[in-house]
């Protein structure tokens, strides 16, 4: 290949021009951004960087000496706007063309809008939040109670805000978590102070005067100074929709992250890799490893067999998940303490199980334990698939 082009200038695209020159790729690379900005970590957006902790320089993934390292051609933002798969050509909004032998595609998801609150998905978002937060103590309505929408929401009561989450299922989390740990979720909101309210949803943002009326299912109104959509995300796809590619809530790929053309990967929140579609942090550093692989080889010698991996910090604790939740798993807390009122001072491990063998863990403030548990894991599905 003469010239690969990535089209993300992200998280997962900065690992797949990692691996490009790890794996021996000495041609012609291109990194495509609709963003201005280089490669930045998002999970602090919603912690570290909300809060005032941490500022933009400490959010960049890459320095001087390894971009000079990459020598990659950065075109930052300028957003693509079409592939065309036969002539191998990504066309860009700016009019210009790209002729390109390989391609990943690293375009990632954008936040769901709601039309009067804020997202928080780019650094531009929390730019934009982050001013508005330290202007005072304010009434913050955060609507759902996702990780975005978990994480804001302990953020704003960190800064001394007034905040209500309100999130339309029984309790938040409960799809990745089960109803017994998702309940452990919302002691976390009660005791950091902030109201939590679920099974209802938002059917109407308002203005009344200087404030925001957030109307409910049930009749009730909210008034807030602040409101956040944590509201989840789709991936960024429109920009293929003419293309020959197979899209579905993502690029549908295989588990080498291949699409249909093997001139043509996939990776990180965009990619829908062997039927699963991950937007995690760990998913968009391990499968550019076996995507450029693959793309290099130019059919899929290599697929990901990682066990699912998420964390997630709110209200001073650490949440770590691995593994694969399904409904009727039994859980057990194996470790620590547990009640009514939450985790004990020195957090807790539980493990999700089914037929007898475990398929999942999950912790609060047990890191070490848990990160047996998720080896252990991983060993397991080695051995299952070898």
């Amino acid at each position: 290949m003469r010239t690969v082009t990535i089209v993300g200038a992200s998280l997962a695209g900065l690992y797949a021009a990692r691996e490009l020159r790890a794996q021996g790729y000495d041609g012609r690379l291109v990194v495509i951004g609709d963003e201005p900005h280089p490669p930045y970590d998002r999970p602090p957006l919603s912690k570290d960087f909300l809060t005032g902790r941490a500022d933009e320089d400490q959010l960049a993934l890459t320095d001087a000496e390894e971009t000079a390292d990459l020598d990659a051609e950065w075109l930052l933002g300028v957003r693509a706007r079409g592939l065309d798969t036969r002539a191998r050509t990504v066309l860009l909004e700016d009019g210009r063309t790209l002729p390109t032998d390989g391609l990943v595609i690293a375009t990632g998801a954008k936040a769901r809008q709601l039309p009067g609150a804020h997202t928080l998905r780019t650094l531009d978002d929390a730019r934009a939040l982050r001013t508005r937060l330290a202007q005072g103590a304010q009434r913050v309505v955060v609507i759902g109670g996702g990780f975005i929408g978990a994480e804001t929401a302990a953020s704003c009561a960190a800064l001394g805000h007034d905040v209500t989450v309100l999130e339309a299922a029984p309790l938040p989390l409960l799809p990745q978590l089960g109803p017994a740990m998702a309940a452990v979720c919302a002691t976390l909101h009660r005791r950091g102070g902030v109201r939590l309210r679920t099974g209802i949803g938002v059917t109407r943002l308002g203005r009344t005067g200087p404030a925001t009326a957030v109307e409910l299912a049930d009749g009730h109104t909210l008034t807030a100074d602040i409101v956040i959509a944590g509201i989840g995300a789709v991936p960024n796809t429109a920009w293929l929709a003419d293309s020959t590619l197979a899209l579905g809530d993502g690029v549908l790929c295989d588990e080498g992250c291949v699409t249909a053309l093997p001139q043509v990967v996939a990776v990180g929140d965009v990619a829908r890799a062997g039927g699963v579609r991950a937007e995690h942090w760990t998913s968009a550093t391990e499968q550019p490893r076996v995507a450029v692989t693959n793309l290099l080889a130019g059919r899929t010698l290599a697929r990901l067999r990682s066990v699912p991996y998420f964390w997630s910090d709110q209200y001073g604790s650490r949440i770590q998940f691995a593994g694969r939740y399904q409904a009727g798993d039994t859980v057990r807390v194996t470790e620590g303490e547990l009640s009514d009122e939450g985790p004990g001072d020195g957090g807790f491990l539980a493990r999700y199980e089914r037929g007898g063998t475990t398929v999942a863990v999950l912790a609060v403030d047990r890191p070490r334990p848990f990160t047996r548990a998720r080896r252990a894991l991983g060993r397991a599905v080695e051995t299952a698939t070898t």
